[in-house]
């Protein structure tokens, strides 16, 4: 069968690689319908490997070159001996971290923080950018009727968007930044809005990405090169400034705009992927009793909950798909996408 793998920086190739065998014990097989194309695949392949393996993965084994692809979804195909939860024929979701169930975080119950936590699609013998994929049982969650395949490709980034919106405590009334307006930005203003939030605010630089974030129908949306917004939301809140901000850009004057922008006892919640270094003030925090948290990916059993919440209505995810591509073409959005030009938020992977 084919798949997108990654070999080395700028190096993706559509490779002929064998089909998955029989799945063993607790395991299923799926045909890959949709996948996205996330940030940290686009980071991998300009600047990798980062997250990919170069020696053998602690806990899968796993070595490069990488199939890519950690945010789909498809059908079952087959399962293997003690599969109980899914069944040939049935429409699932992955979610593709990997975790050893024995490490003090995994006892913890806070298995995306698994000491040697892998990822289907990053470090692991299979990616959602293929024909099939085998995956454990655990990692497959079955779709309602009403979510689509391209819907279900989407539960993996809401749900590090949901999380985000989670740690930063949002509650019905609340008024909310979200700084970036990329996959996760866009996503955490459905997350917010659905989450009861009564404004939702999105700062972005990006003129084609601010009209994708208006399209979204639920935020007002801000140049930050045009207005000062920490400014801006002191004035439109009668000198209070927001409840909360989910920093998405991973932008240091993001930050600081994020953190400027909050009220006394606000929570800044850092969910973009932060590669660089940001000056900060902890004069400011103490002065303003802010709370600062970082998040990192998701808790591994909510995704039943985000396509819950799909299939109801509440948050429309599909708002923030710009382009859908063949496995052929997908080097090619790769390309794009890093080019920093595209009009884009988020592009699948179709089969």
């Amino acid at each position: 069968m084919r798949a997108l793998r990654f070999h080395a920086a700028r190096d993706l190739r559509i490779d002929e690689v064998d089909e998955p065998g029989g799945p063993g014990e607790g395991e299923v097989v799926v045909r890959v319908a949709s996948c996205g194309i996330c940030g940290t695949d686009l980071h991998e392949y300009v600047a990798g490997p980062i997250v990919t393996p170069v020696e053998p993965h602690p806990l899968t084994g796993a070595q490069n070159p990488q199939i890519l692809g950690h945010e789909f979804s498809g059908e079952v195909v087959a399962t293997g001996a003690g599969v109980t939860s899914v069944c040939e024929g049935d429409r699932v979701a992955i979610m593709p971290l990997a975790y050893c169930g024995r490490c003090a975080y995994c006892r913890r119950g806070l298995q995306h923080l698994c000491a040697t936590m892998g990822c289907v699609g990053l470090s692991h013998a299979w990616g959602g950018m293929s024909e099939l994929a085998t995956v454990a049982e655990y990692q497959v969650v079955r779709l309602p009727d009403e979510v689509t395949y391209q819907q279900g490709a989407l539960i993996e980034p809401t749900a590090v968007a949901a999380y985000g919106v989670e740690r930063g405590g949002v509650v019905p009334g609340d008024r909310v930044l979200v700084t970036g307006a990329g996959p996760i930005g866009a996503l955490a203003a459905l997350c917010a809005h659905a989450a009861g939030a009564s404004t939702v605010y999105v700062s972005e630089p990006n003129s084609a990405r601010r009209a994708r974030a208006e399209a979204l129908g639920v935020a007002t949306v801000l140049d930050p090169t045009a207005v000062d917004v920490p400014e801006l939301l002191h004035d439109e809140t009668d000198g209070l400034g927001v409840d909360v901000a989910i920093e998405c850009s991973g932008n240091a004057r993001g930050f600081a705009a994020a953190v400027a922008s909050l009220r006394k006892r606000g929570t800044l919640a850092q969910t973009g992927l932060f590669v660089g270094e940001a000056t900060v003030e902890p004069m400011l925090w103490s002065l303003n009793d802010l709370t600062i948290v970082g998040t990192w990916c998701y808790w591994v059993y909510e995704f039943d909950r985000v396509a819950a919440q799909i299939a109801a209505g509440s948050l429309p995810v599909e708002r923030v798909i710009t382009s859908k591509v063949t496995l052929d073409d997908s080097p090619d959005a790769f390309e794009r996408l890093a080019s920093g030009t595209a009009d884009e938020i988020k592009i699948l992977v179709e089969r």
